[in-house]
């Protein structure tokens, strides 16, 4: 099936006919929409997490660093993917696995991609892999829901053809007729938006590293096994769909991990962010106790009380001491005449 070959895309339930563009021109330069959607959703999911950021002990700066890091892996990786299973599709012209803007990237491999290199950067900038993987996994969420509007701007991504309700209709240029196919693009977008809420919300309440990560794994390959069954442009490998292999392999390893997980007693102190919080605390104890300590100022009440003179009499009267007092000899009449 050729993308090429749909233009209209209709919505019978709601009765909806749109007929969105692929691209946008600006003078010579051509803007794609499904590059300009995957754009939006980056910079969503990383504004999203700068402002999560505190929860995990991770700084905003330093996540901005680690996105413009691993956004290559993800691309290269994405792209890598594509093409080993799609390898028919280039072994005429090789070189042209580097045409990477006539299309062919594959979501799996970019999230693979992103967890590689999130390894790697965390490793150099020494922060927890774990915590960090929690964060991401948030924002991979939010990519991912707004990532496959981009398939609804391409016409590709359906499913099967179907009767159902609210079956998506696409105009056939070359039949002249609609075909009606189960919007899975629509499908996975609704899932990953529902596990997006749902982790949000479990995040505020995690009990160890790791949590969230091993929750977004369980729960986008749960919903992939299912939806890329109905998929009509799935990569295969031999007779089997790559993508939902991966994906039902992965929902089970991370759920059994999960249920191991929660038979443990896990110490919230050993959380990251608790021990960035607690090392700050010690670091700023530490640079208070080496700090130069000024003597306290004098009160009013004590310069009055001190006497500038040390000879000074208690009376206050100068000059005036204790020996200098006339005794009874010196004020007696001498008896002379």
């Amino acid at each position: 099936m050729n993308p090429w070959n749909y233009t209209t895309i209709f919505f019978p339930l709601f009765g909806l006919e749109l007929d969105p563009p692929r691209s946008i021109s600006l003078g010579p330069l051509t803007l794609h929409f499904y590059g300009i959607i995957i754009a939006t959703g980056l910079v969503l999911a990383v504004l999203y997490c700068c402002r999560r950021c505190p929860e995990f002990g991770i700084d905003a700066d330093t996540l901005t660093d680690g996105v413009l890091y691993v956004t290559p892996f993800a691309l290269i990786c994405a792209r890598i993917y594509y093409c080993v299973f799609a390898w028919d599709e280039f072994a005429g012209d090789p070189i042209s696995v580097l045409y990477i803007w006539q299309g062919g990237i594959a979501i799996y491999g970019g999230v693979l991609g992103a967890v590689l290199g999130a390894a790697v950067f965390c490793r150099w900038r020494k922060i927890s892999y774990p915590a960090a993987l929690d964060l991401v996994s948030l924002g991979l969420l939010i990519g991912q829901a707004m990532g496959r509007w981009g398939n609804f701007f391409n016409r590709e991504a359906f499913g099967a053809a179907t009767e159902l309700p609210w079956r998506m209709g696409l105009f056939n240029q070359v039949t002249g007729a609609y075909e009606y196919y189960h919007p899975t693009f629509l499908y996975e977008s609704l899932w990953n938006i529902a596990g997006f809420v749902l982790l949000h919300f479990l995040s505020k309440r995690r009990k160890y590293d790791g949590q969230i990560a091993l929750g977004y794994v369980a729960w986008y390959g749960l919903g992939r096994a299912f939806i890329e069954g109905l998929r009509m442009d799935s990569l295969y490998w031999g007779p089997f769909r790559v993508s939902q292999v991966l994906a039902a392999v992965s929902c089970l390893v991370a759920t059994a991990v999960l249920l191991y997980q929660s038979f443990r007693a896990h110490d919230p102190e050993k959380m990251f962010v608790r021990l960035v919080a607690r090392a700050k605390a010690e670091k700023a104890a530490a640079e208070a106790a080496e700090a130069p300590q000024e003597p306290a100022p004098e009160s009013p009440e004590t310069a009055k009380e001190a006497p500038e003179d040390p000879n000074e009499a208690p009376n206050g009267a100068p000059g005036e001491q204790a020996g200098d007092v006339p005794g009874p000899e010196e004020d007696a009449p001498s008896g002379q005449d």
